[in-house]
Protein backbone atom coordinates (compact mmCIF):
# COMPACT_ATOMS: atom_id res chain seq x y z
CA UNK A 1 0.00 0.00 0.00
CA UNK A 2 2.73 2.12 0.50
CA UNK A 3 6.56 2.34 0.74
CA UNK A 4 6.53 3.93 4.29
CA UNK A 5 5.68 2.71 8.02
CA UNK A 6 1.96 3.32 9.00
CA UNK A 7 2.74 5.73 11.46
CA UNK A 8 4.75 8.01 8.79
CA UNK A 9 2.09 7.56 5.83
CA UNK A 10 -0.06 9.00 8.53
CA UNK A 11 2.11 11.81 9.72
CA UNK A 12 2.75 13.18 6.55
CA UNK A 13 -0.53 12.58 4.78
CA UNK A 14 -1.71 14.98 8.16
CA UNK A 15 0.84 17.73 7.71
CA UNK A 16 -0.02 18.30 3.95
CA UNK A 17 -3.56 18.61 4.67
CA UNK A 18 -2.70 21.79 7.07
CA UNK A 19 -2.00 25.20 5.66
CA UNK A 20 0.13 27.47 7.74
CA UNK A 21 -3.07 29.97 8.19
CA UNK A 22 -4.72 26.70 9.40
CA UNK A 23 -2.14 27.01 12.40
CA UNK A 24 -1.82 30.55 12.79
CA UNK A 25 1.61 31.01 10.81
CA UNK A 26 2.10 33.58 8.26
CA UNK A 27 2.65 32.77 4.26
CA UNK A 28 5.81 34.51 3.11
CA UNK A 29 7.34 32.46 0.68
CA UNK A 30 6.47 30.11 -2.47
CA UNK A 31 5.63 26.62 -1.13
CA UNK A 32 6.97 23.39 -3.19
CA UNK A 33 4.61 20.73 -1.53
CA UNK A 34 1.28 21.10 -0.14
CA UNK A 35 0.59 21.43 3.39
CA UNK A 36 3.11 22.57 6.31
CA UNK A 37 6.84 21.79 6.42
CA UNK A 38 8.15 19.22 8.73
CA UNK A 39 10.19 22.01 10.63
CA UNK A 40 6.94 23.96 11.34
CA UNK A 41 5.21 20.97 12.59
CA UNK A 42 8.33 20.21 14.78
CA UNK A 43 8.23 24.15 16.06
CA UNK A 44 4.64 23.51 16.32
CA UNK A 45 4.91 20.28 18.61
CA UNK A 46 8.20 21.69 20.76
CA UNK A 47 10.41 18.90 19.37
CA UNK A 48 13.26 19.45 17.28
CA UNK A 49 13.18 19.42 13.54
CA UNK A 50 15.90 16.10 13.34
CA UNK A 51 13.35 14.21 16.01
CA UNK A 52 9.95 14.84 13.94
CA UNK A 53 11.72 13.96 10.50
CA UNK A 54 13.20 10.76 12.17
CA UNK A 55 9.48 10.18 13.53
CA UNK A 56 7.73 10.67 10.00
CA UNK A 57 10.76 8.77 8.28
CA UNK A 58 9.95 5.70 10.49
CA UNK A 59 13.30 6.10 12.45
CA UNK A 60 11.87 6.67 15.45
CA UNK A 61 10.40 3.90 17.22
CA UNK A 62 9.55 4.67 20.54
CA UNK A 63 7.97 8.20 21.26
CA UNK A 64 6.79 9.12 24.42
CA UNK A 65 2.94 9.88 25.32
CA UNK A 66 3.98 13.54 25.58
CA UNK A 67 5.60 13.67 22.50
CA UNK A 68 2.61 12.27 20.57
CA UNK A 69 0.03 14.21 22.44
CA UNK A 70 2.26 17.60 20.91
CA UNK A 71 2.40 16.28 17.58
CA UNK A 72 -1.47 15.78 17.60
CA UNK A 73 -2.09 19.41 19.00
CA UNK A 74 0.45 20.32 16.35
CA UNK A 75 -1.63 18.48 13.14
CA UNK A 76 -4.89 19.57 14.57
CA UNK A 77 -5.99 15.72 15.17
CA UNK A 78 -9.42 14.99 16.84
CA UNK A 79 -9.85 12.82 19.34
CA UNK A 80 -10.11 9.72 17.51
CA UNK A 81 -7.42 10.94 14.92
CA UNK A 82 -5.11 11.01 18.34
CA UNK A 83 -6.45 7.65 19.37
CA UNK A 84 -5.22 6.59 15.89
CA UNK A 85 -1.88 7.86 15.98
CA UNK A 86 -1.02 6.03 19.30
CA UNK A 87 -1.93 3.06 17.97
CA UNK A 88 -0.35 3.09 15.19
CA UNK A 89 3.01 3.64 17.71
CA UNK A 90 2.27 0.48 19.54
CA UNK A 91 4.74 -2.27 17.88
CA UNK A 92 3.32 -5.76 16.82
CA UNK A 93 3.58 -7.19 20.32
CA UNK A 94 1.39 -4.54 22.25
CA UNK A 95 -1.60 -4.67 19.92
CA UNK A 96 -4.71 -6.74 20.87
CA UNK A 97 -4.60 -9.97 19.81
CA UNK A 98 -7.64 -12.60 18.87
CA UNK A 99 -9.46 -9.97 16.54
CA UNK A 100 -9.82 -12.16 13.30
CA UNK A 101 -12.65 -14.88 13.12
CA UNK A 102 -15.84 -14.51 10.75
CA UNK A 103 -18.26 -16.68 12.88
CA UNK A 104 -21.59 -14.80 14.17
CA UNK A 105 -22.51 -15.80 17.50
CA UNK A 106 -25.73 -18.13 17.54
CA UNK A 107 -27.47 -15.87 19.65
CA UNK A 108 -27.21 -12.76 17.81
CA UNK A 109 -28.61 -14.70 14.54
CA UNK A 110 -31.34 -15.24 16.55
CA UNK A 111 -32.05 -12.14 17.67
CA UNK A 112 -31.51 -10.19 14.58
CA UNK A 113 -33.87 -12.89 12.74
CA UNK A 114 -36.31 -11.81 15.45
CA UNK A 115 -36.15 -8.43 14.04
CA UNK A 116 -38.51 -8.70 11.23
CA UNK A 117 -39.21 -4.65 10.77
CA UNK A 118 -35.80 -3.89 11.35
CA UNK A 119 -32.62 -4.12 8.88
CA UNK A 120 -29.92 -5.33 11.03
CA UNK A 121 -26.50 -6.55 9.60
CA UNK A 122 -23.06 -7.46 11.07
CA UNK A 123 -19.99 -6.37 9.96
CA UNK A 124 -15.89 -7.40 10.15
CA UNK A 125 -13.05 -4.53 10.51
CA UNK A 126 -12.28 -4.78 6.56
CA UNK A 127 -15.98 -4.01 6.27
CA UNK A 128 -17.25 -7.27 5.11
CA UNK A 129 -20.61 -8.63 5.73
CA UNK A 130 -20.56 -11.16 7.98
CA UNK A 131 -24.14 -11.93 8.42
CA UNK A 132 -27.84 -10.35 7.82
CA UNK A 133 -31.39 -10.51 9.02
CA UNK A 134 -33.76 -10.74 5.72
CA UNK A 135 -35.31 -7.21 5.14
CA UNK A 136 -31.16 -6.31 5.36
CA UNK A 137 -30.98 -8.47 2.20
CA UNK A 138 -33.49 -7.26 0.84
CA UNK A 139 -32.73 -3.72 1.42
CA UNK A 140 -29.74 -4.27 -0.27
CA UNK A 141 -31.31 -6.62 -3.20
CA UNK A 142 -30.15 -3.28 -5.91
CA UNK A 143 -26.82 -4.14 -5.50
CA UNK A 144 -24.85 -7.34 -7.21
CA UNK A 145 -23.51 -8.65 -4.21
CA UNK A 146 -24.01 -8.17 -0.62
CA UNK A 147 -20.86 -8.87 0.87
CA UNK A 148 -18.44 -5.40 1.80
CA UNK A 149 -20.20 -1.98 2.17
CA UNK A 150 -16.75 -0.67 0.83
CA UNK A 151 -17.33 -2.70 -2.43
CA UNK A 152 -20.56 -1.92 -2.97
CA UNK A 153 -19.87 2.15 -2.46
CA UNK A 154 -17.26 2.17 -4.48
CA UNK A 155 -16.94 -0.69 -7.11
CA UNK A 156 -20.94 -1.40 -7.61
CA UNK A 157 -22.84 0.97 -10.15
CA UNK A 158 -25.42 0.38 -7.61
CA UNK A 159 -23.76 2.36 -4.81
CA UNK A 160 -24.27 5.66 -6.79
CA UNK A 161 -28.05 5.11 -7.03
CA UNK A 162 -28.64 3.62 -3.56
CA UNK A 163 -26.69 6.19 -0.89
CA UNK A 164 -27.92 9.21 -2.13
CA UNK A 165 -25.32 11.33 -0.21
CA UNK A 166 -22.69 9.08 -1.83
CA UNK A 167 -19.99 11.68 -1.63
CA UNK A 168 -20.44 11.64 2.65
CA UNK A 169 -21.13 7.65 2.38
CA UNK A 170 -17.61 7.27 0.42
CA UNK A 171 -15.65 9.58 2.97
CA UNK A 172 -17.29 7.45 6.14
CA UNK A 173 -16.91 4.24 4.43
CA UNK A 174 -12.66 5.16 3.78
CA UNK A 175 -12.56 6.44 7.51
CA UNK A 176 -13.96 3.82 9.24
CA UNK A 177 -11.58 1.31 7.18
CA UNK A 178 -8.66 3.61 8.05
CA UNK A 179 -9.80 3.35 11.70
CA UNK A 180 -10.04 -0.70 11.78
CA UNK A 181 -6.42 -0.25 9.88
CA UNK A 182 -5.15 1.67 12.89
CA UNK A 183 -6.13 -1.19 14.90
CA UNK A 184 -4.25 -4.19 12.93
CA UNK A 185 -2.14 -2.32 9.87
CA UNK A 186 -0.71 -5.91 9.36
CA UNK A 187 -4.30 -7.22 8.52
CA UNK A 188 -3.75 -9.08 5.64
CA UNK A 189 -8.09 -8.91 4.67
CA UNK A 190 -8.16 -5.37 5.38
CA UNK A 191 -5.17 -4.73 3.05
CA UNK A 192 -6.52 -6.64 0.09
CA UNK A 193 -9.35 -5.08 0.30
CA UNK A 194 -7.87 -1.68 -0.01
CA UNK A 195 -5.67 -2.89 -3.10
CA UNK A 196 -8.62 -4.44 -4.58
CA UNK A 197 -10.74 -0.79 -4.67
CA UNK A 198 -7.54 1.24 -4.92
CA UNK A 199 -7.32 -0.52 -8.72
CA UNK A 200 -11.14 -0.11 -9.42
CA UNK A 201 -11.49 3.45 -7.93
CA UNK A 202 -9.32 6.57 -8.35
CA UNK A 203 -11.85 8.07 -5.97
CA UNK A 204 -11.22 5.16 -3.31
CA UNK A 205 -7.62 5.53 -3.65
CA UNK A 206 -7.51 9.28 -3.39
CA UNK A 207 -9.63 9.32 -0.08
CA UNK A 208 -7.63 6.54 1.27
CA UNK A 209 -4.43 9.05 0.86
CA UNK A 210 -5.84 10.83 2.97
CA UNK A 211 -5.81 9.14 6.17
CA UNK A 212 -8.63 10.43 7.62
CA UNK A 213 -10.38 8.36 10.82
CA UNK A 214 -13.66 7.89 11.89
CA UNK A 215 -15.70 4.95 13.41
CA UNK A 216 -19.39 4.11 13.08
CA UNK A 217 -21.53 5.94 15.56
CA UNK A 218 -25.15 6.97 15.26
CA UNK A 219 -26.25 9.05 12.33
CA UNK A 220 -28.71 9.26 9.55
CA UNK A 221 -28.67 8.00 6.15
CA UNK A 222 -30.95 9.20 2.79
CA UNK A 223 -30.85 6.04 0.48
CA UNK A 224 -33.14 4.89 -2.39
CA UNK A 225 -34.18 1.21 -3.01
CA UNK A 226 -34.99 0.49 -6.54
CA UNK A 227 -38.36 -0.94 -6.03
CA UNK A 228 -39.61 0.94 -2.69
CA UNK A 229 -38.15 4.52 -3.59
CA UNK A 230 -36.44 6.42 -0.57
CA UNK A 231 -35.83 5.63 2.38
CA UNK A 232 -34.45 8.15 5.43
CA UNK A 233 -33.44 6.39 8.20
CA UNK A 234 -31.48 6.47 11.56
CA UNK A 235 -28.73 3.83 11.91
CA UNK A 236 -26.68 3.07 15.11
CA UNK A 237 -23.60 0.70 15.08
CA UNK A 238 -22.89 -1.86 18.27
CA UNK A 239 -19.55 -2.77 19.37
CA UNK A 240 -20.67 -7.25 20.14
CA UNK A 241 -19.70 -7.86 23.27
CA UNK A 242 -17.12 -10.76 23.51
CA UNK A 243 -16.23 -10.48 19.77
CA UNK A 244 -15.19 -6.61 19.47
CA UNK A 245 -13.44 -6.89 16.25
CA UNK A 246 -17.55 -7.21 14.82
CA UNK A 247 -19.74 -4.71 14.75
CA UNK A 248 -23.96 -4.77 14.71
CA UNK A 249 -25.86 -2.55 12.22
CA UNK A 250 -29.34 -1.87 12.78
CA UNK A 251 -31.36 0.41 10.35
CA UNK A 252 -34.44 2.16 12.40
CA UNK A 253 -37.31 3.89 10.40
CA UNK A 254 -39.68 6.34 12.26
CA UNK A 255 -42.96 4.96 13.11
CA UNK A 256 -45.63 5.16 10.80
CA UNK A 257 -43.44 7.02 8.31
CA UNK A 258 -43.14 6.77 4.47
CA UNK A 259 -40.10 4.96 5.12
CA UNK A 260 -41.54 2.42 7.53
CA UNK A 261 -44.32 1.48 5.01
CA UNK A 262 -41.00 1.02 2.51
CA UNK A 263 -39.79 -1.71 5.00
CA UNK A 264 -43.00 -3.08 5.36
CA UNK A 265 -43.28 -3.28 1.64
CA UNK A 266 -40.30 -4.95 1.04
CA UNK A 267 -40.89 -7.66 3.80
CA UNK A 268 -44.17 -7.95 1.97
CA UNK A 269 -42.10 -8.64 -1.37
CA UNK A 270 -40.07 -11.45 -0.76
CA UNK A 271 -42.23 -14.37 -2.04
CA UNK A 272 -40.46 -16.82 0.99
CA UNK A 273 -38.34 -14.88 3.28
CA UNK A 274 -35.32 -16.43 4.60
CA UNK A 275 -34.08 -16.28 8.14
CA UNK A 276 -30.98 -14.78 9.23
CA UNK A 277 -28.35 -15.70 7.21
CA UNK A 278 -24.08 -15.79 7.57
CA UNK A 279 -22.79 -14.55 4.05
CA UNK A 280 -19.49 -16.30 2.87
CA UNK A 281 -16.33 -14.62 3.56
CA UNK A 282 -14.67 -12.74 0.91
CA UNK A 283 -11.39 -14.08 1.30
CA UNK A 284 -9.94 -15.56 4.35
CA UNK A 285 -11.67 -17.31 7.22
CA UNK A 286 -10.10 -14.70 9.82
CA UNK A 287 -10.52 -11.05 9.54
CA UNK A 288 -8.66 -8.70 11.80
CA UNK A 289 -8.40 -5.36 12.13
CA UNK A 290 -4.83 -0.04 5.91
Amino acid sequence: MSNGTPLSDFLRARRAALQPHDVGLPEHWRRRVPGLRREEVAMLAGVSADYYTRLEQGRENSPSPQVLDAVARALRLDAEATDHLNRLCRTAAHRPRGRGGTDVSPQLLQLMDGWEHTPAFVIGPALDILAGNSLAVALHSGFDRFDNLARMVFADPAGREFYQEWERAAHSCVAELRAAYGHDPESARIAEVVAELSARSEEFARLWRLHEVRSKSQEGKHLRHPRVGDLHIDFTAFTVNGTPHQQLVVYQAEPASPTAAAFEALRAMAARPEPVREAAPAAEPAISGP
